[in-house]
């Protein structure tokens, strides 16, 4: 376990490569599960639970952890599973999503893997649990399923995802122009979270799952007419997702001359001060972290209004 703490903490150099590494988990049965290092600040055996009164019931207790109480959720009865049982000699990963730190109940947790996103697929088309993936991949002949976190997460506790009425009055875009604007994220929780923050601005916003489908629209529109910016001004991406990431993304449009003018606007889950370098290094215009409407209502205020 010891060396799978070492190798979270150091590895940062794959970001912006269409690269990531996943630490590899079970729930009940032989399942593997995966989940982006990146989002991922310890591993560690599962401590004693508190139940506290008026929980989900996903939640299996709360557990204190250096000075910090972190909710503990059963991954397995949060995807319709059965609940883990013995949970003593299971595990828990403490990670960070949408500026909140929770802490994951798994059975078993064992090792990291470095994998380009392009190995990374869209889950198969269906019901049941396959609505809780956000992609899937093989490693050694077998599938190892992602799951779409954001969607457990707004499932127990939901986020708000109206703008205030301050932030709506200091708007100044101009609404009557419709601007024509296109989300990116593997998540459709996320999708349609985005698209219920700003509602109130009167865009025509267009969707994509990932950053190839996203490319590939843009490169279809890019037929057409010498500078896309002025059929879509504006992108707002995810930076985790199958086939491409955020990443090479931006910098995929920022080296083709017709798409190059469109304003990119990085908005994730993912914490770290490299994410500011890496902005930087690809050409993006913003980076929001997940999810506050307001701020994501300034930025795309901010870039229409210039």
């Amino acid at each position: 376990m010891s060396s799978i703490l070492e190798s979270v903490n150091k590895r940062t150099q794959l970001v912006g490569q269409n690269r990531l590494e996943l630490l590899l988990f079970k729930l009940n049965g032989r399942q593997r599960y995966g989940i982006n290092v990146f989002k991922v600040k310890e591993v560690l055996q599962c401590p004693p639970l508190t139940a506290l009164p008026r929980l989900n019931p996903f939640v299996r207790g709360v557990a204190h952890i250096r000075g910090s109480t972190i909710s503990v959720i059963d991954l397995s009865a949060a995807t319709g599973g059965r609940p883990i049982e013995n949970i003593q000699n299971c595990f828990i990963i403490i990670s960070e999503y949408n500026r909140s730190v929770q802490g994951f109940l798994v059975s078993s947790v064992e090792r990291i893997i470095n994998i380009n996103w392009e190995a990374i697929m869209p889950p198969p088309k269906g019901a049941g649990r396959y609505s809780y993936l956000t992609a899937v991949t093989e490693i050694d002949g077998e599938l190892v399923e992602i799951l779409d976190v954001e969607k457990i997460l707004d499932e127990i506790s939901p986020v708000k995802t109206s703008i205030s009425e301050e932030m709506d009055a200091n708007l100044t875009i101009d609404r009557e122009q419709h601007f024509h604007i296109m989300v990116i994220d593997d998540s459709a929780v996320a999708r349609k979270q985005i698209i219920r923050a700003l509602s109130s601005l009167n865009l025509q916003i267009d969707t994509a799952k990932d950053g190839r489908e996203a490319l590939d629209k843009l490169k279809s529109i890019a037929t057409e007419m010498d500078n896309v910016a002025t059929e879509i001004p504006l992108i707002i991406s995810d930076i985790e997702m199958p086939e491409m990431d955020g990443y090479t993304l931006t910098a995929e449009i920022r080296d083709d001359p017709k798409l190059k003018h469109i304003k990119v606007v990085l908005h994730t889950s993912l914490s770290g001060v490299f994410n500011q370098a890496m902005v930087q290094k690809v050409g993006a215009n913003d980076f929001i972290a997940k999810f506050n409407p307001d701020e994501l209502a300034a930025a795309v205020n901010k870039h229409l209004s210039l």
